[in-house]
């Protein structure tokens, strides 16, 4: 599976925005997919993470209660919503999908897209 992210921008703090990560490929509802995030000078850490019915999602506590992942394997999409938007939200956001059991742990994801530039202004 191929998969494209989209939807980053510039938007203040307080602001929101809704991420797409595209798949391409027939048996994307198969796939569990992960958001994973990389601030500038850091290291990629776990967003969110959608299993491949959509009826399980995981939350990296900084972000419980302001964003929601959620998928239409109609349209080969996962959405992250992201709303009440900090600075320390600023970051390079990455889709990854997994055949496998859908987890938090980037190691356990094999398929990556490229990622979208969020940045957060003060």
């Amino acid at each position: 599976v191929q998969l494209q992210a989209f939807g980053g921008g510039l938007v203040q703090a307080g602001g929101s925005l809704r991420l797409s990560c595209a798949a391409s490929g027939r048996t994307f509802s198969r796939y569990g997919v992960g958001w994973f995030r990389q601030a500038p000078g850091k290291g990629q850490n776990f967003v969110a993470a959608i299993d491949w019915s959509g009826g399980l999602t995981y939350y990296a506590d900084d972000v419980k209660g302001r964003f929601t992942i959620s998928r239409d394997n109609a349209k080969s999409t996962v959405y992250l919503e992201m709303n009440r938007l900090k600075p320390e939200d600023t970051a390079v956001y990455y889709c990854a999908a997994t055949r496998g059991p859908t987890t938090m742990l980037r190691s356990d994801y094999k398929f990556w897209g490229q990622g979208t530039l969020v940045t957060v202004s003060s």
